[in-house]
């Protein structure tokens, strides 16, 4: 039926972010516009009923997106943060428990390993295991010159965005049974990187060659690794150091759609990742850039 056509192009506003900042890591309480998540959109039907899972970076953006899509489609979900972030997080606890299932608010800096081990014990432990892992808070600033990136940065944005992702994994697959599934984040940073995302661009790169590596080791356990790779998508991370503050207005124009997209726009392709819709897709990473070509 044509009422039930969607023009990807104008789904949602194309540009004309205002110029703003945000002492990192960003709340989406203080975004402006704010970012559709789904919370009115999202309408689960069974894909995770009974599943366990646990998100990274689940109070706001992509994550936020992919923890309330998890739980209108059944799972229950522990929500990992920063301390900061407490506000965002319990919002979508509200959201979670508001689908019926259970949500964890689980905060913990994951760039230190302890922090990032403890968060996995934690779920399998509120959860009572766990068989569902999202990968997806990230580091991210924009650096215009090489020699103004400082060794703490470089650090942390791999201590953040590829040890967390090792540490998690290792300390979750002893409690993952076959047919669990991880799913990891990259970007088209990996692909098409930005001259000012030299430390981040690498890390996501990474995380494709890990996640492709990992699901040929895990693939006759029953276990499936796949990856996302978002193009530019509005987020608190842009608006607290991701992007130049004088590039917000034009953010996401580069596209063959010609905007941004939004967080609700990538929820169905963690879901469809993590279901068993997916079952004989393993090592894949599936690109949702608005049109971005991608080897």
């Amino acid at each position: 039926m044509t009422d039930q056509l969607t023009d990807p192009v104008t789904r949602y506003p194309g540009g004309g972010y205002p110029e703003q900042s945000q002492d990192a890591p960003g709340l989406e309480s203080e975004l402006r516009p704010g970012a559709d998540h789904g919370e009115d959109s999202y309408r689960g039907t069974g894909k995770l009923t009974g599943r366990k899972a646990l998100v990274t970076g689940a109070d706001s953006g992509i994550g936020r997106a992919t923890a309330i899509a998890y739980a209108r489609e059944g799972a229950d979900v522990v929500l990992n943060y920063l301390p900061s972030e407490q506000s965002d997080a319990e919002e979508v606890a509200r959201l979670v428990e508001q689908a019926g299932r259970k949500a964890v608010l689980a905060p913990a800096d994951i760039s230190v390993e302890e922090e990032a081990r403890g968060l996995v014990r934690r779920a399998v432990e509120e959860l009572g295991g766990l068989d569902l892992v999202a990968n997806i808070a990230g580091e991210q600033q924009y650096v215009e010159d090489l020699a103004d990136v400082t060794t703490e940065q470089f650090d942390r944005t791999f201590r953040t965005n590829v040890y967390a992702l090792f540490w998690i994994v290792q300390e979750a697959l002893p409690h993952l049974p076959a047919g669990a599934t991880i799913v990891n984040t990259s970007s088209i940073q990996a692909y098409q990187p930005s001259p000012g995302l030299v430390d981040y661009a690498s890390t996501k790169a990474t995380i494709n060659t890990m996640s492709k590596a990992l699901a040929q080791q895990l693939a006759p356990k029953g276990i499936r690794v796949n990856v996302v790779a978002p193009g530019p998508f509005w987020t608190p991370l842009q608006a607290s150091g991701g992007q130049p503050t004088e590039k917000l207005p034009e953010f996401g124009a580069e596209t063959p759609l010609g905007r941004a997209g939004q967080p609700a726009e990538l929820a169905g392709a963690y879901v469809y990742l993590a279901s068993p819709e997916s079952s004989y897709v393993t090592g894949e990473t599936l690109n949702v850039n608005g049109g971005m070509p991608t080897p």
